[in-house]
């Protein structure tokens, strides 16, 4: 195949330009416009909640929600380590400091990890969970839900509830993961804790170039973190501003992209979980390889693949199989590296991390375009099954 498949890529199929066009063609285009507020309702309406407010970024959204979560200097957040270092960094712009929590097989966050943790490393004081050895308050925990997948979100919010602690859905890779059964049937992912954050970079199921979009629990607590992402406003003609604001609203050529892209947003489900499903069957045969399965109990957006590379079998490391598979005109990519172990990072607390540092040598992303086609599906499987069968017989 002479062209190259790229990982993950934006697909403009439907009424883009058209809106962006109408944008440009009414000079609307900075941070106010109609296409904010329609996105705002559309996402509102796709997830079942009373309404959103649209921002600059995932990160930005992150940064909204721990600000409205409360968290202060000093204080910990629980996060995970697997997961890219947005869903971290945030912690620091309150100048407060993160507790690293592994996963588990799915890729998320470890509630089983959780529970022993705040059972015997913390204790309740004043409506506060106390981390014993330093005696500060941990006020909350990040859970994202890792491609697509969903944690444990039932186990999470019960501990969440026993231990005083706010629930911060990083929904940035689950735009349309949802609950099929148990007690959040019906229940998307970023609706079940107190905030829950949503991104359109990229390379996510959705694009606005750059993006975010931000849902509470509280409509109290969305309405003042619109508020804050608007720079405070509390008088628009004569500037008057009585908090410290930011520059955390998205633009309207943005939503503009939004708008058109949440109209594909069911289609493009469609399309990952058939693709998903054509992978399996290609791949079912090649046993130093398996596709990593998303819960039982959710139907997942599966915005990105994950591969399981058996080491003990392919005696060849991630970075000689994402080579190869590149010479091939087969873009892949590793999963990330783990918080805890970068630089910014290393003196934080990380708890029994075991899990995530075995899927850090694991773990390879495969090309999961919406526009893959089954004949690209197929050469990706095959050169797969070349490199790991043969890596498995030298």
């Amino acid at each position: 195949m002479d062209k190259v498949i790229p990982l993950s890529i934006p697909n403009f199929e439907g009424n883009e330009k058209l809106y962006v066009d109408k944008a440009l063609e009414e000079g609307w285009v900075s941070t106010g416009g109609a296409y904010i507020n329609q996105l705002e309702e559309s996402i509102a309406q796709f997830l079942k909640v009373p309404s959103a407010v649209a921002c600059q970024s995932g990160t930005a959204g992150l940064h909204l929600a721990m600000i409205e979560a409360g968290v202060q200097p000093n204080d910990y957040v629980i996060v995970p380590t697997l997961t890219f270092i947005a869903a971290v960094n945030p912690v620091h712009y309150q100048f407060a400091e993160p507790i690293f929590m592994d996963c588990d097989d799915s890729l998320c966050l470890d509630a089983k990890k959780l529970k022993i943790f705040c059972e015997q490393e913390c204790y309740i004081k004043e409506e506060n969970l106390i981390y014993r050895k330093t005696e500060r308050i941990i006020k909350a925990v990040v859970v994202v839900h890792v491609f697509g997948n969903m944690a444990d979100m039932e186990a999470i919010m019960e501990i969440a509830k026993k231990y005083k602690l706010k629930v911060i859905e990083d929904a940035t890779e689950a735009l349309g993961t949802v609950y099929t059964t148990g007690e959040y049937k019906g229940k998307y992912a970023g609706t079940i804790g107190d905030f829950g954050v949503f991104s359109f970079n990229g390379n996510k199921i959705i694009t606005t170039g750059g993006g975010g979009m931000i849902i509470a629990s509280s409509e109290k607590d969305l309405k003042h973190i619109k508020y804050l992402s608007t720079q405070a406003k509390d008088d628009t003609l004569y500037y008057v501003h009585n908090e410290i604001g930011y520059n955390y609203r998205m633009t309207n050529l943005q939503a503009a992209l939004g708008v058109a892209q949440m109209e594909e947003l069911p289609e493009f489900i469609r399309r990952k979980n058939q693709n998903f499903e054509l992978y399996k069957k290609y791949l079912e045969e090649c046993k130093p390889v398996h596709l990593l399965p998303f819960r039982k109990e959710i139907l997942s957006n599966k915005w990105f693949y994950s591969l399981v590379i058996e080491n003990e079998i392919v005696q060849k490391s991630l970075e000689y199989l994402i080579t190869k598979l590149k010479e091939k005109g087969i873009m892949t990519r590793p999963i990330w590296g783990l918080i805890h172990e970068q630089l910014p990072y290393k003196n934080c607390i990380a708890y029994q991390i075991e899990q995530a540092l075995f899927y850090k040598k694991r773990i390879l992303n495969i090309p999961c375009s919406t526009n893959i086609t089954e004949e690209e599906i197929a050469y990706v499987s095959e050169n797969i099954k070349n490199l790991c069968e043969g890596a498995e017989n030298d």
